[in-house]
């Protein structure tokens, strides 16, 4: 085989492409979530509020979300191999200059070159995995890629943590220094790019590109800020949705009519890639929505301090990293498809467990649920990504893969914002509810309030402060309880997500990556 020079390329060994292209993505990843904990930190050292030290987080995804869907049209604008070392050295720089940020400005400004420079890897090294395998090995080839994927975000809050505990929150960005090194000498040594891969000459979609920024960037902003502003009720949120929904609009029209669209959408006349991107859209949703509300619940309602939050989440990761090589393994002896519908199922159960929990949850009702969930993605992530690419030529693997990171990780953006919004709405509601109830005409209320004030004036308050003190006990109780009630509302919501897509996965088709291969079918 020759590549874009005629040259004759050099067989290599596809596992050491696997791990060239695997530290970049494990690298940019870990970064979508191990600034989360040293936000505090971040605004302390920049002289900013915690408030505005979020816009670190919000600048990586905007432009992350931006360039996601652009990838495969750039990996033919400049070649794969190309365009992968740029952005993995676009990337290692810009980690090191937010290391170095002086202020919140200059900060924010690297994290948009670091999101920007990110968003190429995901796509570009999935489908440089799903190229450089024969069908019948992609299973195994995703289950270490998806490894990254999974179990890089679970990382990144104990990553995070750790450095910024031991050592400073500048090191949250200079440890990608030497992994970023490593991935550009493996990219240089053993990537090649595919005959196929040809330098595009072709008019170049500047109305595509310009109205997908618009789109993109506007929904990330409203999701990701949006809960905070309270939603509808600030005007320019209602402003970015209908900038946002005209954008997409737009974009639509553009890519359907244009000689040369940035980002062909013709892939979603097939059924099996349309169902398994929307079915990603909602593993999405409800992975990154579980992963952001479960810390919350551990730190303001059990009491873990941040790095403990982060390590009791751990075993999710555990159970992923132990799930997905083997299900890459058995996946050439098993119809994927009933393998993603059991991962569905073994999620919705232990999203039901994690709604069971109270105020008493000690450390191992919080574990066995999580290492489940972890086994669970496996069988999840692993068939569903290898049987929605199944049907896709090699050609196409770049926008098709582009397409589908994006629509995940928009799926995680909405599931964040969605869970966060039903935990603070359902804790009003139960509030009101269970206020009800409590008042001081009820026998039962006027006796627990005695007791409590009299604790109190025992520990030498006087009457009047006692029973305040009561009050404030009784209601901050109260709200305690209402808090868990939410959050138990709200795992049980993900988990009926998950049951209701378990019928999509009849639309998928057999991929012949399965057993009907060796068959000879």
């Amino acid at each position: 085989m020759a590549n874009e020079s005629g040259h004759a390329q050099p067989v290599i060994n596809p596992w050491i492409i696997a791990v060239a292209v695997m530290l970049s993505t494990f690298m940019e990843v870990l970064d979508t979530t191990v600034v989360n904990v040293s936000l505090q930190h971040i605004a302390g050292s920049l002289s900013a509020t915690v408030d505005e030290a979020t816009w670190a987080l919000t600048s990586y995804l905007v432009a992350n979300a931006i360039v996601l869907p652009l990838t495969g049209w750039l990996s033919n604008f400049f070649g794969r191999k190309r365009l992968l070392m740029m952005a993995v050295t676009g990337f290692t720089i810009a980690s090191f200059f937010c290391g170095l940020s002086w202020n919140l400005p200059a900060l924010v400004f690297f994290r948009i070159l670091q999101g920007a420079c990110g968003g190429c890897l995901q796509p570009i090294s999935q489908a440089v995995l799903l190229e450089s395998f024969r069908p019948e090995d992609r299973g195994k080839a995703m289950g270490f890629w998806g490894l990254g994927i999974v179990v890089a975000p679970m990382l990144g809050p104990v990553l995070g943590g750790w450095l910024t505990d031991s050592y400073t929150w500048r090191w949250v960005f200079y440890i990608n220094i030497p992994v970023g090194v490593a991935s550009i000498i493996m990219t240089k040594l053993f990537l090649f790019d595919p005959p196929y891969i040809r330098r595009s000459t072709s008019k170049v979609d500047y109305w595509g590109i310009g109205m997908l920024a618009v789109g993109v960037g506007a929904l990330q902003v409203v999701l990701d800020r949006g809960q905070e502003a309270d939603w509808f009720g600030a005007h320019w949120i209602t402003a970015l949705t209908i900038i946002s929904v005209v954008g997409f609009a737009l974009f639509f029209v553009q890519e359907l009519t244009t000689a040369h669209p940035v980002v062909r959408l013709q892939v979603f006349r097939e059924r099996t890639y349309a169902t398994g991107v929307f079915l990603m859209t909602v593993l999405g949703f409800v992975l990154y929505g579980s992963l952001v509300i479960l810390p919350i619940l551990l730190q303001t309602l059990l009491g873990y301090p941040a790095l403990q939050a982060g390590i009791a989440m751990a075993p999710r990761g555990v159970g992923s990293f132990i799930a997905m090589p083997l299900v890459g393994i058995i996946m050439s002896k098993f119809d994927p498809r009933k393998l993603l519908g059991f991962g569905i199922l073994v999620a919705a159960l232990t999203l039901f467990q994690l709604s069971w929990l109270n105020l008493s949850a000690g450390y191992w009702d919080i574990f066995w649920p999580q290492i489940v969930q972890g086994v669970s993605l496996g069988f999840l992530f692993v068939p569903l990504t290898t049987t929605t690419m199944d049907p896709i030529p090699k050609e196409e693997m770049g926008n098709a893969t582009s397409i589908f990171n994006l629509m995940r990780n928009i799926g995680g953006s909405m599931g964040i914002a969605g869970a966060t919004t039903l935990i603070d709405r359902r804790m009003q509601a139960y509030t009101n509810i269970l206020g009800a109830d409590v008042n001081p005409y009820r026998p039962e209320v006027l006796e627990r309030l005695r007791q409590m004030q009299g604790a109190f004036q025992a520990g030498g308050a006087d009457a009047y402060t006692s029973g305040q003190k009561a009050l404030a006990a009784t209601f901050g109780g109260l709200e305690r309880q209402a808090s868990m009630l939410s959050f138990n509302e709200a795992f049980r919501t993900l988990g009926f997500l998950f049951v209701l897509i378990v019928p999509l996965v009849l639309l998928l088709r057999r991929p012949r990556t399965s057993a009907s291969i060796t068959a000879g079918h």
